[in-house]
């Protein structure tokens, strides 16, 4: 089974990607890392141009210059002595906790002399290697576009003055861009050979010189083949997580503004769409859906890098998502989507016809999120089925997880249909992610949103055998329930209540769960969940407020269509 199970998933790769596995396993074999330390150093070529404004490519920061001074390093809610300056080799640590120390990100917090230390002390006791975490491409590449930023952005006057400096960035800056342009991430693809080519294109934008022509002219080569396959023509990114649609806008952001035209040129129009996408995929509190790998902490918060987005319903549909922005506060999104491109399903959860609902401005049924990249127990149940708000049949995913990347078998959504009614809208679609199994299961789901904050949904699950189908609506940690009846509850959270109603023949119960918005955090929540047996149709109804009246399920209606009473 093992075998088949790798068979299925090494079946979806791209000619490209294999290529680029197997000359990324022989080249660490043969490769010599003195040979490239012996290289010598050409003069310093100077500047092409001055950026367009002051601008870093960090993520939201929480780092603060003292606790850094007094050695103390903190990435994905972990806190770890390492000493000022820092020890640059990490391996008793997580591979990501280590790289995010490569990163340089944390320079936004710091002065210009102890950032200077810091990186001159990462230049003499760091040096290229073959086994050396900073020297990883995408580190490298995160890396390049923090230190020009600050050095020959923010600072760029005082750069210019200090010779000393100066000299070792360009000595570094060029052996690292080389580096990186010999060691693209052709074997990963997605968001790291795009960040490998906003790195070299960046490094371009800041150089003058034949070498950084040569970085340039290979970066926006790179850069153009990769925005038109991760930009969706909605604006949407392909690997359809939030998180890297902020993280790409970021990047995007920085290289318009360096203001070299041919990289403004390229990024303008992709830029525009995503930033139209992203704020589609932000909640009211500003912040993004977490839809598939997705977290908060990571990227800038959304609200920084795109404008709210206006109230109606919304839909992107080459990406997948589909929802509705009310005035007062209530959003909801809803995931229609393929988990990503095929030969790259790393980041995708089994989520397919889950949804995420703010109300009154505050978010009330939550997805997974991500905890972290480790294959552990936290990673498989963020990408479960069971812990998003969707239909799970026989205990099973809708796709055939594995490893912490890995996806074998996957499901797809079908004959998805979508219209806008008034500041409403319909959604309805079905998936085959269950026809691996024997009984050959489908389920279908139907949306219905209303703007006066009620969202109606009909499931219905076909198969040729009986099946056990569990419906959960995971509730944000600041919610507190009274049950309501024998199959519903009302809901409370700071600023407003909600009503739930399950219809059809189950059980309603109230389990436990857990809700991973950051990572390395984990907070604890309860899920609603309805248990029934198929082939059957049941349903369920959201309603903001607490008034009786509020909604009513009408027993002569069809399931999933009941009457709203305003």
């Amino acid at each position: 089974m093992s075998l088949l199970r790798v068979l299925r998933t090494v079946a979806w790769l791209e000619p490209r990607q294999i290529r680029g596995q197997l000359a990324w396993r022989v080249r660490r074999q043969v490769e010599s890392p003195d040979a490239w330390r012996r290289r010598p150093v050409p003069p310093d070529p100077g500047r092409r141009g001055s950026p367009a404004g002051d601008f870093l490519l960090s993520g939201p920061q929480r780092q603060r210059a003292d606790a850094l001074r007094a050695g103390r390093f903190e990435f994905l809610n972990r806190s770890e002595p390492l000493g000022w300056p820092p020890r640059w080799d990490t391996p008793e640590l997580p591979l990501l906790w280590s790289y995010n120390l490569h990163y340089f990100e944390y320079l936004a917090a710091l002065s210009y002399e102890d950032a200077r230390a810091l990186v001159l002390d990462w230049i003499a006791r760091h040096p290229v290697g073959r086994e050396r975490v900073g020297w990883a491409p995408y580190p490298t590449s995160l890396r390049l576009g923090n230190w020009c930023a600050f050095f020959f952005g923010r600072h760029a006057a005082r750069t210019e003055a200090d010779a000393e400096l100066r000299s070792a960035l360009w000595s570094s800056i060029q052996l690292q861009a080389d580096w990186l342009a010999d060691h693209l991430e052709f074997h990963l693809l997605g968001n790291h050979l795009f960040e490998n080519a906003a790195a070299l294109a960046l490094c371009g934008a800041f150089f003058a010189g034949h070498q950084a022509d040569a970085w340039l002219a290979q970066g926006l080569a790179l850069l153009g083949r990769e925005l038109d396959e991760q930009v969706l023509p909605d604006g949407g990114h392909f690997e359809r997580s939030p998180m890297y649609q902020a993280r790409v806008v970021a990047v995007l952001d920085a290289l318009e503004k360096t203001g070299c035209a041919p990289v403004v040129q390229r990024v303008r129009a992709p830029l525009a769409r995503m930033r139209s996408a992203l704020a589609a995929l932000t909640h009211p509190d500003g912040d993004i859906a977490l839809l598939n790998d997705s977290a908060f902490g990571i990227a800038n918060p959304a609200s920084e890098l795109a404008a709210p987005a206006p109230p109606g319903p919304f839909a992107l549909p080459q990406t997948g998502y589909f929802g509705a922005r009310g005035e007062s506060g209530d959003y909801v999104v809803c995931d229609a989507a393929p988990i990503g491109p095929d030969y790259l399903p790393g980041h995708a959860h089994g989520d397919i016809f889950s949804f995420e609902l703010s109300l009154r401005g505050r978010r009330v049924i939550v997805d997974a999120g991500v905890s972290g990249y480790e294959a552990d127990e936290a990673r498989a149940w963020c990408r479960s089925t069971r812990a998003h708000n969707t239909v799970e049949i026989d205990g099973e995913d809708q796709c055939e997880f594995w490893a912490a990347f890995r996806v074998a078998r996957r499901g797809r959504p079908r004959d998805v249909t979508w219209e806008a009614c008034g500041a409403g809208f319909a959604l309805e679609g079905w998936h085959d992610g269950y026809e691996r199994l024997a009984s050959r299961a489908r389920h279908r789901r139907r949306f219905r949103w209303h703007p006066e904050g009620v969202l109606l949904v009909r499931d219905t699950v076909t198969a040729r055998r009986p099946v056990r189908a569990a419906s959960r609506l995971h509730l944000h940690p600041d919610c507190e329930i009274r049950l309501d009846g024998a199959s519903g509850a009302r809901v409370s959270f700071p600023g407003g209540s909600f009503r739930v109603a399950f219809a059809g023949e189950g059980e309603f119960a109230v389990e436990s769960s857990t809700w991973h918005p950051e990572f390395g955090v984990v907070r604890q929540n309860r899920a609603l969940a309805f248990h029934a047996r198929g082939p059957g149709v049941t349903g369920f109804c959201v309603a903001a407020g607490d008034s009786p009246l509020a909604f009513a399920l009408d027993a002569g209606a069809r399931v999933g269509e009941t009457r709203y009473l305003p």
